[in-house]
Protein backbone atom coordinates (compact mmCIF):
# COMPACT_ATOMS: atom_id res chain seq x y z
CA UNK A 1 0.00 0.00 0.00
CA UNK A 2 2.73 2.23 0.86
CA UNK A 3 4.08 1.57 -3.26
CA UNK A 4 0.85 2.55 -4.11
CA UNK A 5 0.91 5.91 -2.29
CA UNK A 6 4.12 6.97 -3.47
CA UNK A 7 2.80 6.32 -7.17
CA UNK A 8 -0.10 8.31 -6.91
CA UNK A 9 -0.56 11.81 -7.55
CA UNK A 10 -2.23 13.75 -4.71
CA UNK A 11 -6.33 14.02 -4.64
CA UNK A 12 -5.90 17.84 -4.71
CA UNK A 13 -4.14 17.89 -8.09
CA UNK A 14 -6.21 15.27 -9.39
CA UNK A 15 -9.57 17.20 -8.63
CA UNK A 16 -7.44 20.50 -9.89
CA UNK A 17 -6.25 18.81 -12.81
CA UNK A 18 -10.03 17.51 -13.76
CA UNK A 19 -11.63 21.21 -13.54
CA UNK A 20 -9.12 22.35 -15.99
CA UNK A 21 -9.35 19.67 -18.59
CA UNK A 22 -12.75 19.62 -18.31
CA UNK A 23 -12.95 23.86 -19.11
CA UNK A 24 -9.66 23.65 -20.56
CA UNK A 25 -8.81 26.77 -19.14
CA UNK A 26 -6.66 27.52 -16.21
CA UNK A 27 -8.57 30.37 -15.00
CA UNK A 28 -11.74 29.11 -15.06
CA UNK A 29 -10.80 26.15 -13.18
CA UNK A 30 -9.61 28.53 -10.49
CA UNK A 31 -13.15 30.43 -10.44
CA UNK A 32 -14.82 27.05 -9.76
CA UNK A 33 -12.40 25.91 -6.96
CA UNK A 34 -11.85 29.24 -5.76
CA UNK A 35 -7.99 29.41 -6.09
CA UNK A 36 -5.93 31.66 -7.98
CA UNK A 37 -4.72 30.80 -11.51
CA UNK A 38 -1.50 30.58 -10.80
CA UNK A 39 -2.03 28.02 -7.93
CA UNK A 40 -3.93 25.91 -10.50
CA UNK A 41 -0.86 26.60 -12.86
CA UNK A 42 1.59 25.20 -10.07
CA UNK A 43 -0.75 22.27 -9.53
CA UNK A 44 -0.82 21.77 -13.21
CA UNK A 45 2.66 21.69 -13.79
CA UNK A 46 3.93 19.83 -10.26
CA UNK A 47 1.34 16.60 -11.77
CA UNK A 48 3.24 16.83 -15.26
CA UNK A 49 6.84 16.64 -13.63
CA UNK A 50 5.76 13.81 -11.59
CA UNK A 51 4.04 12.05 -14.22
CA UNK A 52 6.64 13.35 -17.07
CA UNK A 53 4.63 14.00 -19.98
CA UNK A 54 2.94 17.16 -20.64
CA UNK A 55 -0.34 16.95 -20.02
CA UNK A 56 -1.41 20.76 -21.49
CA UNK A 57 -0.63 23.01 -24.95
CA UNK A 58 -0.47 26.38 -23.53
CA UNK A 59 -2.36 28.03 -26.04
CA UNK A 60 -3.63 32.11 -25.96
CA UNK A 61 -6.43 32.20 -23.53
CA UNK A 62 -6.67 28.10 -23.43
CA UNK A 63 -4.75 25.07 -22.12
CA UNK A 64 -5.93 22.09 -24.26
CA UNK A 65 -4.94 18.81 -23.23
CA UNK A 66 -2.60 17.02 -24.98
CA UNK A 67 -2.96 13.32 -26.18
CA UNK A 68 -1.60 11.92 -23.11
CA UNK A 69 -3.75 14.31 -20.77
CA UNK A 70 -7.01 13.30 -22.92
CA UNK A 71 -6.65 9.68 -22.12
CA UNK A 72 -5.46 10.25 -18.36
CA UNK A 73 -8.31 12.99 -17.79
CA UNK A 74 -11.14 10.30 -18.91
CA UNK A 75 -9.76 7.72 -16.68
CA UNK A 76 -9.13 10.89 -13.76
CA UNK A 77 -12.78 12.15 -14.65
CA UNK A 78 -14.67 8.40 -14.26
CA UNK A 79 -12.72 7.90 -11.09
CA UNK A 80 -13.68 11.01 -9.28
CA UNK A 81 -17.16 10.43 -10.29
CA UNK A 82 -17.32 7.01 -8.91
CA UNK A 83 -15.79 8.33 -5.43
CA UNK A 84 -18.60 11.09 -5.69
CA UNK A 85 -21.48 8.79 -5.97
CA UNK A 86 -19.87 6.15 -3.03
CA UNK A 87 -19.47 9.07 -0.72
CA UNK A 88 -22.89 10.70 -1.52
CA UNK A 89 -24.54 7.16 -1.01
CA UNK A 90 -22.75 6.48 2.28
CA UNK A 91 -23.96 10.15 3.28
CA UNK A 92 -28.15 9.41 2.35
CA UNK A 93 -27.62 6.52 4.35
CA UNK A 94 -26.21 8.04 7.18
CA UNK A 95 -29.00 11.24 6.59
CA UNK A 96 -31.90 8.43 6.02
CA UNK A 97 -31.10 6.95 9.78
CA UNK A 98 -32.18 10.52 10.91
CA UNK A 99 -36.04 10.78 10.43
CA UNK A 100 -37.73 14.49 11.25
CA UNK A 101 -41.49 14.51 12.49
CA UNK A 102 -42.90 17.35 12.51
CA UNK A 103 -46.08 17.77 14.96
CA UNK A 104 -48.09 20.35 17.92
CA UNK A 105 -46.47 20.63 20.74
CA UNK A 106 -48.91 18.99 22.30
CA UNK A 107 -48.43 16.06 20.23
CA UNK A 108 -45.09 15.86 20.57
CA UNK A 109 -44.88 15.96 24.57
CA UNK A 110 -48.25 14.27 25.56
CA UNK A 111 -48.93 11.34 22.74
CA UNK A 112 -44.42 10.62 21.73
CA UNK A 113 -42.63 11.31 24.75
CA UNK A 114 -44.18 8.89 26.65
CA UNK A 115 -43.25 6.46 23.65
CA UNK A 116 -39.71 7.94 23.03
CA UNK A 117 -39.05 4.36 25.32
CA UNK A 118 -40.43 2.25 22.82
CA UNK A 119 -39.57 3.60 20.01
CA UNK A 120 -35.77 3.01 20.78
CA UNK A 121 -36.36 -0.22 21.61
CA UNK A 122 -38.32 -1.09 18.11
CA UNK A 123 -36.55 1.63 16.70
CA UNK A 124 -32.84 1.05 17.97
CA UNK A 125 -31.12 2.41 14.80
CA UNK A 126 -33.09 5.29 13.53
CA UNK A 127 -32.81 8.57 15.42
CA UNK A 128 -36.55 10.88 15.87
CA UNK A 129 -36.12 14.47 16.05
CA UNK A 130 -39.13 16.14 16.48
CA UNK A 131 -39.87 19.60 15.03
CA UNK A 132 -42.56 21.41 16.61
CA UNK A 133 -44.57 24.51 15.28
CA UNK A 134 -48.01 26.26 16.14
CA UNK A 135 -48.47 25.70 12.60
CA UNK A 136 -48.79 22.67 9.99
CA UNK A 137 -45.45 22.83 8.19
CA UNK A 138 -44.85 22.71 4.43
CA UNK A 139 -43.33 19.27 4.38
CA UNK A 140 -41.70 19.21 0.50
CA UNK A 141 -40.79 22.78 1.60
CA UNK A 142 -39.45 22.02 4.70
CA UNK A 143 -37.51 18.68 3.22
CA UNK A 144 -39.39 17.02 6.00
CA UNK A 145 -40.07 13.22 5.83
CA UNK A 146 -43.31 13.15 8.31
CA UNK A 147 -45.84 15.07 10.24
CA UNK A 148 -48.61 15.17 12.09
CA UNK A 149 -52.18 16.69 11.01
CA UNK A 150 -55.51 17.00 12.38
CA UNK A 151 -58.30 17.69 10.49
CA UNK A 152 -59.59 16.23 7.45
CA UNK A 153 -57.35 14.69 4.57
CA UNK A 154 -59.51 15.83 1.90
CA UNK A 155 -58.20 19.80 2.66
CA UNK A 156 -54.31 18.07 2.49
CA UNK A 157 -54.35 16.83 -1.74
CA UNK A 158 -50.83 17.01 -1.53
CA UNK A 159 -49.99 14.67 1.02
CA UNK A 160 -50.82 10.78 1.65
CA UNK A 161 -52.16 10.14 5.15
CA UNK A 162 -52.42 7.33 7.60
CA UNK A 163 -54.85 7.68 10.04
CA UNK A 164 -53.57 7.64 13.41
CA UNK A 165 -56.27 8.24 15.80
CA UNK A 166 -59.84 9.68 15.84
CA UNK A 167 -60.84 12.92 17.12
CA UNK A 168 -63.30 12.08 20.65
CA UNK A 169 -63.68 14.71 22.75
CA UNK A 170 -64.43 15.02 26.57
CA UNK A 171 -64.43 17.34 29.56
CA UNK A 172 -61.51 16.46 31.99
CA UNK A 173 -61.00 17.75 35.94
CA UNK A 174 -58.25 16.76 38.20
CA UNK A 175 -59.63 14.68 41.00
CA UNK A 176 -58.67 17.86 43.72
CA UNK A 177 -61.07 19.87 42.25
CA UNK A 178 -63.72 17.31 42.22
CA UNK A 179 -63.62 17.54 45.71
CA UNK A 180 -63.66 21.21 46.19
CA UNK A 181 -66.26 21.78 43.19
CA UNK A 182 -68.26 18.45 43.17
CA UNK A 183 -68.51 16.24 40.58
CA UNK A 184 -70.25 17.31 37.30
CA UNK A 185 -72.12 14.28 36.08
CA UNK A 186 -74.10 15.96 32.92
CA UNK A 187 -73.45 18.81 30.24
CA UNK A 188 -75.67 21.15 32.09
CA UNK A 189 -74.04 20.47 35.44
CA UNK A 190 -70.60 21.98 33.54
CA UNK A 191 -72.17 25.22 32.39
CA UNK A 192 -71.97 26.62 36.00
CA UNK A 193 -68.27 25.23 36.55
CA UNK A 194 -65.03 27.10 35.76
CA UNK A 195 -64.00 25.97 32.40
CA UNK A 196 -60.75 26.65 31.05
CA UNK A 197 -60.20 27.64 26.96
CA UNK A 198 -57.83 26.69 25.09
CA UNK A 199 -57.06 29.45 22.35
CA UNK A 200 -55.13 27.96 19.35
CA UNK A 201 -53.57 31.11 17.99
CA UNK A 202 -53.34 29.00 14.13
CA UNK A 203 -55.04 25.64 14.24
CA UNK A 204 -58.45 25.46 14.83
CA UNK A 205 -59.38 23.62 17.65
CA UNK A 206 -62.99 22.23 19.30
CA UNK A 207 -64.42 25.32 21.66
CA UNK A 208 -66.63 24.85 24.36
CA UNK A 209 -69.48 26.19 22.36
CA UNK A 210 -69.17 23.50 19.81
CA UNK A 211 -68.78 20.69 22.59
CA UNK A 212 -71.96 21.85 24.30
CA UNK A 213 -73.79 22.42 20.68
CA UNK A 214 -72.94 18.44 20.19
CA UNK A 215 -74.26 17.91 23.83
CA UNK A 216 -78.11 19.94 22.72
CA UNK A 217 -77.45 22.98 24.47
CA UNK A 218 -76.71 26.13 23.43
CA UNK A 219 -73.94 27.56 25.88
CA UNK A 220 -73.03 31.10 26.03
CA UNK A 221 -70.18 32.12 27.51
CA UNK A 222 -70.33 34.33 30.57
CA UNK A 223 -68.17 35.97 33.56
CA UNK A 224 -64.29 35.32 33.62
CA UNK A 225 -62.63 32.84 32.33
CA UNK A 226 -59.20 31.27 32.05
CA UNK A 227 -57.97 31.32 28.45
CA UNK A 228 -54.90 29.89 27.07
CA UNK A 229 -53.23 29.42 23.94
CA UNK A 230 -51.01 26.21 24.42
CA UNK A 231 -52.54 22.68 25.40
CA UNK A 232 -49.56 21.77 27.17
CA UNK A 233 -50.53 24.40 29.63
CA UNK A 234 -53.96 23.81 30.13
CA UNK A 235 -53.72 20.37 31.15
CA UNK A 236 -51.13 21.29 33.35
CA UNK A 237 -53.80 24.09 34.37
CA UNK A 238 -56.61 21.45 34.90
CA UNK A 239 -53.83 18.96 36.49
CA UNK A 240 -53.48 22.01 39.25
CA UNK A 241 -57.14 21.82 40.27
CA UNK A 242 -57.97 25.55 38.23
CA UNK A 243 -60.95 24.06 36.47
CA UNK A 244 -62.32 21.99 33.67
CA UNK A 245 -61.22 21.62 30.23
CA UNK A 246 -61.68 19.86 26.90
CA UNK A 247 -59.66 16.25 26.40
CA UNK A 248 -58.73 15.40 23.63
CA UNK A 249 -58.76 11.76 24.30
CA UNK A 250 -55.68 10.53 22.08
CA UNK A 251 -53.79 12.64 24.53
CA UNK A 252 -55.17 12.27 27.44
CA UNK A 253 -55.42 8.43 27.61
CA UNK A 254 -52.34 8.10 30.01
CA UNK A 255 -53.60 11.11 32.57
CA UNK A 256 -57.46 9.46 32.62
CA UNK A 257 -55.89 5.86 32.82
CA UNK A 258 -53.40 6.88 35.92
CA UNK A 259 -56.12 8.64 37.74
CA UNK A 260 -54.60 11.97 37.23
CA UNK A 261 -57.82 13.30 35.21
CA UNK A 262 -61.50 12.18 35.43
CA UNK A 263 -63.93 12.82 32.27
CA UNK A 264 -66.80 14.21 33.63
CA UNK A 265 -69.79 15.59 32.42
CA UNK A 266 -71.21 11.72 30.85
CA UNK A 267 -70.90 13.64 27.36
CA UNK A 268 -68.35 12.84 24.42
CA UNK A 269 -67.59 14.73 21.30
CA UNK A 270 -67.15 12.22 18.26
CA UNK A 271 -66.41 14.33 14.97
CA UNK A 272 -65.69 13.54 11.11
CA UNK A 273 -62.17 14.76 11.90
CA UNK A 274 -59.11 12.73 13.39
CA UNK A 275 -55.53 12.71 13.82
CA UNK A 276 -53.05 11.52 10.99
CA UNK A 277 -49.49 10.41 9.91
CA UNK A 278 -49.26 12.47 6.29
CA UNK A 279 -46.36 12.57 3.74
CA UNK A 280 -45.39 14.71 0.61
CA UNK A 281 -47.09 12.82 -2.36
CA UNK A 282 -44.23 13.85 -4.26
CA UNK A 283 -41.41 12.64 -2.56
CA UNK A 284 -41.01 9.07 -1.84
CA UNK A 285 -40.17 7.86 1.72
CA UNK A 286 -36.58 6.81 2.46
CA UNK A 287 -37.00 3.09 4.04
CA UNK A 288 -36.50 4.83 7.76
CA UNK A 289 -38.69 7.30 7.50
CA UNK A 290 -41.40 4.67 6.21
CA UNK A 291 -40.45 2.21 9.27
CA UNK A 292 -41.30 5.39 11.84
CA UNK A 293 -44.66 6.18 9.81
CA UNK A 294 -45.93 2.43 10.57
CA UNK A 295 -44.47 2.23 13.99
CA UNK A 296 -46.68 5.66 14.69
CA UNK A 297 -49.78 3.99 13.03
CA UNK A 298 -49.41 0.75 15.04
CA UNK A 299 -48.96 2.48 18.09
CA UNK A 300 -51.99 4.58 17.01
CA UNK A 301 -54.02 0.82 16.65
CA UNK A 302 -52.84 -0.12 20.30
CA UNK A 303 -54.30 2.71 22.45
Amino acid sequence: MEHVRRQLPSPNSLVIFEAAGRHENFTRAAEELGLSQAAVSYAIRNLEDQLGTPLFLRLHRAAKLTEAGERFHADVSAGLSRISRSAEELRAKGRQANVTLAASTAFASMWMLPRLGKLRTDLADIDLRIQTSVRDLDLMEEAIPLGVRGGDPADWPEYNAELLAPETISAVASPSYIDAHGMPSSPEDLVTHRLIWLEEPVRQACSWPEWFASAGIAYRPSGRRLAINDYVLVIQAVLAGEGVALGWRHLIERQVASGQLIEVGGHALRSDLAFYVVWPKARELNAHAARVRDWLVSQGRDR
